[in-house]
């Protein structure tokens, strides 16, 4: 009897520990969700506020990819050369180029700007593109971009200058604010003037971190925000862009690049190589050179390919691991009225705040996390004020993708700016708010009509993403 006594006091202890766990496993639970609802999943997210904010690996990255990624990065940084070199795996630059290295451009993994006062572009190019009868051609002397430098003996294309103009806008209030209009004007062009059907745009390079995230959205949660015959009548037409695949031949949504012109960070990293290092890779096997450029067709190559497949591996890996940032300061009471505001006033509907990763086909890691973005990564009619006449696929001259915001408030940090937009026209987040029009006018103007207390909270909350 005792001992049929001393065994249900047993089951009872045992049944109340296992209830207690299942309570404690609920609340932390639930308290993990309330988390992820406010911020990123913390294995591929990082929360620094150095000049190293974009640099870092994403935590759950394991030992034997962070040895890939390690490699990748410094064949990110590193400067490729004229061929022949005494390096064998890093020549085969140009013959015409823009920069030597990626991390040229993408400074810190972060973003470009435009020249500063000795008018140098370092972390920005000019995009050309020639229209006729509605069709996209590249410019016949230059091709789809101007490469302003070249390897010895080579000529490079061209060199471009910007000047600004200043528009005033008249806040609700009555404060004027001054938003800059570049101007391009070329010079020293080798081969003569640009097309008189070509069109151009000054773009500033992205930053790269966040990316394999990205790729892992699913199509299908993309779609879901698209509405390109504005059914709802809401006034946002948001559209997928559409397009062919270069490595797999495959038809996708394009989600990198101003007017999502690449679908797969495999596509984006090999058109970039080509284009802005004059570097041949087997998806991209062609010298970046036209017909008119005789002397650059005649250069001696740096293998063929120039860049590896070995090698395109590991920049992939690097890039698709690296971390994005984690919004700060989300318990602050500005932040949270600017949040409130930013969904209020219509941010929202293009900056969608939150998606969970589908499954990346190379990295678990980076499967079925929740992250921020603020994206929707559609093309949107921006309005005239953005409107450069550079057509893109199927995107239109006056279509750009939704840019993700988030690190926005760390560019001051890492890059030492805070210029904004496709080419970095806008001096401050709101600068680049007052440019917005098209379908974002009515959210712009809402902007405009705020108190100076609620802007002022509105750009705390992004400062704090």
């Amino acid at each position: 009897m005792e001992c049929d006594h001393r065994r249900i006091k047993t089951f009872f202890y045992k049944g109340l520990v296992a209830l207690l766990a299942i309570i404690l496993f609920f609340i932390a639970d639930r308290l993990n969700s309330s988390e992820l609802s406010e911020n990123m999943d913390k294995e591929i997210s990082v929360k620094r506020e150095t000049r190293e904010s974009f640099a870092a690996p994403i935590p759950a990255l394991s030992l034997s990819k962070m040895r890939l990624f390690t490699g990748g990065r410094h064949l990110f940084r590193r400067s490729w050369t004229p061929a022949p070199s005494s390096v064998k795996s890093l020549d085969g630059l140009g013959p015409v180029f823009n920069r030597v290295s990626c991390s040229g451009c993408h400074v810190k993994d972060g973003r470009g700007r435009p020249p500063k006062e000795d008018g140098k572009f370092r972390s920005m190019v000019i995009k050309l593109a020639m229209i006729d009868n509605d069709n996209i051609y590249p410019d016949p002397s230059y091709g789809y971009q101007l490469n302003d430098k070249s390897i010895l003996g080579v000529p490079y294309e061209g060199k471009a200058k910007i000047d600004y103009s200043i528009i005033d806008i008249e806040l609700n209030d009555g404060t004027i604010k001054k938003i800059s209009n570049p101007h391009y004007t070329f010079n020293s062009m080798s081969f003569g003037a640009l097309n008189e059907n070509t069109k151009h745009s000054g773009r500033v390079a992205p930053a790269v971190f966040g990316l394999g995230l990205i790729e892992a959205i699913t199509e299908k949660d993309l779609l879901k925000n698209a509405d390109p015959e504005d059914l709802n009548n809401d006034g946002i037409s948001g559209r997928a862009h559409k397009l062919v695949d270069k490595p797999s031949k495959k038809i996708m949504i394009g989600k990198f690049g101003w007017k999502a012109t690449r679908a797969t960070l495999l596509h984006h990293i090999t058109g970039a190589a080509s284009q802005d290092m004059g570097l041949t890779s087997n998806v991209f096997p062609n010298e970046n050179c036209m017909k008119i450029q005789k002397a650059c067709l005649e250069q001696i190559n740096g293998g063929k390919p120039e860049v590896s497949d070995a090698q395109i591996e590991r920049l992939l890996v690097y890039m698709q691991s690296l971390a994005p940032p984690r919004q700060r300061k989300i318990k602050n009471k500005s932040v949270l009225a600017g949040k409130n505001l930013f969904k209020e006033i219509g941010c929202e509907s293009c900056h969608t705040p939150a998606y969970k990763t589908g499954e990346h086909p190379n990295h678990p890691e980076l499967s079925n996390r929740i992250i921020r973005p603020y994206s929707d990564f559609l093309l949107h009619d921006m309005g005239k004020g953005l409107d450069d006449g550079v057509a893109e696929g199927e995107a239109k001259s006056y279509e750009w993708k939704t840019p993700p915001l988030w690190g926005i408030g760390l560019v001051k940090i890492v890059n030492k700016h805070t210029r904004f937009l496709h080419d970095g026209r806008a001096k401050s987040i709101e600068e680049a708010i007052l440019w917005h029009g098209g379908e974002a006018l009515k959210a712009k103007n809402n902007y405009i009509s705020l108190t100076k207390e609620k802007r002022k909270n509105l750009l705390f909350f992004l400062n704090s993403l």
